[in-house]
C-alpha cells in the first residue's frame, strides 16, 4: 500500500546502515526536491540506501552534455530524467503555427541525445519519465486528427520514447502517463502548487511516482516477483470445487464467470512472459485438478501450473514446499487468495511474502491488481516463455534421481551437454537479465544492462563466457555466466559468475572451473582470482571458492593454474 506523503518522509529520519547503497542523479525542468526526498524514503521500504544526487533547477541539459559537469564526477549508477508536460507546452507555445508540428520530433532528436552522452561517459541506467497528457482544448475531438495540436505532439511523442527505449537497452521508461490515468490527473497534479512552486508532481501524487521509480531500480538490482501462488475456490474460479461440483463452479463469459476468466487470462499472460504459476489449495488433489482437465472455459491447464499442491494441510507450510521446490526467495513470490483469514496465516507465517488484499468482490481483482505493479521488469528474454516447462521439467527429474543410490550413476544417466559460447548479439538479452536476477548463487552481485554487456565483447581486456545445459529431459536454456578481466600479466580475476539455481548438484560449477582455467591457460595467465561479496542473499555460495580449491590470500581467493587438475564432472561440451 502507498503511503502517504508526511508518513513516508518518516522514513528519512531511520537507519539506512546495511541497506544496499545506489547512486542516483535526479535532473529535472522543474522543482524536484521533495520528488527526492519521497524517491529516498520509498528506498528505505525496497531496502536500498539512495545517495542521491540532485541536479539544480532546469539544468539537464547543461548537466549532460558538459564532460565536467557534477553528474559525470558523482558517477551514478541510475540517472533519472524528468522533462514534464508544462514544460513541453510552454515550448509549443511559443513555437510559430507552422513549426507546431515538429515539436514531437525535435524533442525525440534532444532525448536521444541526452541518452548518448550519457551512455559515452558513464555506465548508468537510465530512467526517464514520460510526459502525461495535458489537452489543453484549442481543437477539441479534432485535435486527434491535427498533427498541429498539441495532445496529438504528445501522444506521438510517448509513442517513439517506446520506440527509443528498444534501442536503447540502459533506457527505461517510466509510464506517468499510464499512471496518471489510473490515479486521475486530479491525484498527481495540482495547478496552484504548479503556478506558485513550479512543482508539477503534487504532493498526493509523489508516494504514487517514487513507487514506481523504486519498482524499476529494484528490478535492475534483483528485486522482482518471480512466482504467484494461487488458491483455487472463488481465486481462480466462483464457487468451491468440492461443494458446488465442476458444472456449477463460475466461469465463462457471463455473470460474475467472466472475472474469474478474465483473471485467468491474465495469468496466462503473466506465464507467458516468464512468471513462475503454482497452486496452493486446501482440496483433495484429483477434485481440485479437474476443472484443469476438464471445464470448457478454463483457460489455464495443468501444463501452465509449475508446482500443484492441493492438501488439507497449513497454507504456510505448503508455500515452504513450493518455494523449496522451486529453490527462490520468499521476497521473490505473491499469494493471491480469497481468504482473509489464509492471507493473514500466511502473512503472519512468512512475514516475506507479498500477500495483496483482494477485494471482496472478484469482479475487482484485476483492477486493483493492476494498480500494484507487482511485476515489473527491465529484461524480457525468449528464454521466459519456457520457465514453466523447465521447472515440470525439474521435477521429473527429481523423481528419477529418486530410483539412483550413486549420485554419480544418476548424473552419468542425464546425458549432459553445454553449449560454451562468448557473448553475443543472440544471448545478450538472456546474459543481462542472468546478472540481474541472479541473487543466491551470485559470487559478487554485480549487475549488467545490455548496454555494458555489449560494451564487454568489445572490451580487449574482458573475456566473456555464457554456458547452456541440456539433457535427455530437456534444454535449461543459458543458465551460468562468468566474466574474467585482466588484472595484471599473470591474473585474471572473476569479476562475475552467476548461476541459475535450477542447475544446483549437477556439478556445473566443476565443469565452468575447468572452462575457466583452460581460457587462462591458452592466454597464458598463471593465477585465476576470485571474490566473494557476501549479500542478504547468496550466503550458499560463501565457501565456494574454498570448496573449488581455490587459497585465501589478501581477502580474495587464488587459485595457481599449474597445480590445477580438471574437476570430475559428468558434463560434455557441445560446442
Amino acid at each position: 500500500m502507498t503511503k502517504d506523503f508526511s508518513v513516508l518522509k518518516k522514513n528519512l529520519k531511520k537507519d539506512f546502515s546495511g541497506l544496499k547503497e545506489v547512486k542516483v542523479a535526479l535532473l529535472g525542468d522543474t522543482a524536484t526536491q521533495f520528488l527526492v526526498q519521497g524517491i529516498r524514503a520509498t528506498g528505505f521500504d525496497y531496502g536500498f540506501d539512495l545517495q542521491i544526487y540532485e541536479a539544480d533547477f532546469n539544468q539537464i541539459e547543461q548537466e549532460v552534455f558538459d564532460p565536467s559537469s557534477n553528474l559525470y564526477a558523482y558517477q551514478p549508477d541510475v540517472v533519472i530524467i524528468f522533462k514534464s508536460s508544462h514544460k513541453l507546452l510552454s515550448q509549443y507555445n511559443k513555437l510559430s503555427a507552422n513549426k507546431y508540428n515538429n515539436l514531437a520530433g525535435n524533442e525525440l532528436m534532444t532525448i536521444e541525445s541526452l541518452i548518448t552522452q550519457i551512455t559515452k561517459r558513464i555506465n548508468s541506467n537510465i530512467i526517464f519519465f514520460n510526459y502525461p497528457e495535458i489537452n489543453d482544448s484549442v481543437f477539441g475531438n479534432y485535435a486527434n486528427k491535427s498533427a498541429t495540436s498539441f495532445l496529438y505532439q504528445l501522444r506521438k511523442l510517448n509513442y517513439e520514447l517506446m520506440n527509443l527505449a528498444i534501442k536503447y537497452p540502459n533506457f527505461h521508461l517510466l509510464d506517468i502517463s499510464a499512471l496518471q490515468s489510473q490515479l486521475s490527473k486530479s491525484v498527481l497534479f495540482h495547478p496552484s502548487v504548479y503556478i506558485n512552486s513550479d512543482m508539477v508532481l503534487s504532493i498526493a501524487g509523489l508516494p504514487y511516482v517514487a513507487a514506481r521509480t523504486l519498482d524499476l531500480i529494484g528490478a535492475m538490482y534483483g528485486k522482482f516477483i518471480k512466482c504467484v501462488v494461487l488458491d483455487l475456490d472463488n481465486t481462480l474460479w466462483g464457487g468451491i470445487i468440492g461443494d458446488d461440483g465442476l458444472e456449477n463452479i463460475q466461469l465463462g463469459s457471463l455473470g460474475i464467470g467472466k472475472a474469474f476468466t478474465e483473471f485467468q487470462y491474465w495469468l496466462k499472460k503473466l506465464k507467458n512472459r516468464g512468471i513462475i504459476l503454482t497452486v496452493c489449495s486446501k482440496n483433495t488433489e484429483h477434485v481440485a485438478k479437474e476443472p484443469f482437465e476438464r471445464h470448457p472455459d478454463m483457460v489455464l491447464h495443468l501444463d501452465d501450473i509449475a508446482v500443484f499442491v492441493a492438501n488439507w494441510d497449513n497454507k504456510a507450510d505448503n508455500i515452504h514446499l513450493i518455494q523449496k521446490t522451486l529453490n527462490i526467495g520468499f521476497d521473490s513470490m505473491v499469494f493471491l487468495d480469497d481468504n482473509p483469514f489464509e492471507r493473514n496465516l500466511v502473512k503472519e507465517s512468512i512475514p516475506q511474502l507479498c500477500v495483496p488484499e483482494l477485494p471482496e468482490d472478484p469482479a475487482e481483482y484485476l483492477e486493483y491488481l493492476y494498480t500494484l505493479n507487482l511485476f515489473e521488469t527491465v529484461s524480457v528474454s525468449a528464454e521466459d516463455a519456457e520457465r514453466t516447462k523447465q521447472y515440470q521439467i525439474e521435477a521429473q527429474r527429481t523423481a528419477i534421481q529418486q530410483s539412483f543410490v550413486n549420485e554419480d550413476d544418476y548424473l552419468k544417466s542425464l546425458n549432459m551437454l553445454s553449449l560454451v559460447e562468448p557473448f553475443n548479439k543472440f544471448n545478450t538479452p538472456r546474459v543481462a537479465q542472468l546478472t540481474q536476477r541472479s541473487n543466491q548463487f551470485n559470487l559478487r552481485t554485480i549487475r549488467y544492462n545490455e548496454a555494458e554487456v555489449e560494451a564487454l565483447t568489445q572490451s580487449h581486456t574482458a573475456f566473456t563466457f555464457s554456458f547452456t545445459l541440456e539433457d535427455k529431459f530437456g534444454d535449461n536454456g543459458l543458465i551460468c555466466v562468468i566474466i574474467l578481466k585482466k588484472e595484471d600479466e599473470d591474473t585474471l580475476f572473476i569479476d562475475t559468475w552467476c548461476m541459475s539455481c535450477r542447475v544446483l548438484k549437477r556439478k556445473m560449477e566443476h565443469f565452468t572451473l575447468n572452462t575457466i582455467v583452460d581460457c587462462a591457460r591458452l592466454k597464458g595467465f598463471a593465477y585465476i582470482k576470485g571474490e566473494y561479496l557476501p549479500t542478504a542473499k547468496n550466503a550458499m555460495v560463501k565457501d565456494h571458492y574454498a570448496n573449488l580449491g581455490f587459497e585465501q590470500c589478501n581477502g580474495h581467493w587464488l587459485l595457481n593454474i599449474s597445480q590445477y587438475q580438471n574437476k570430475d564432472c559428468f558434463i560434455k561440451n557441445k560446442n
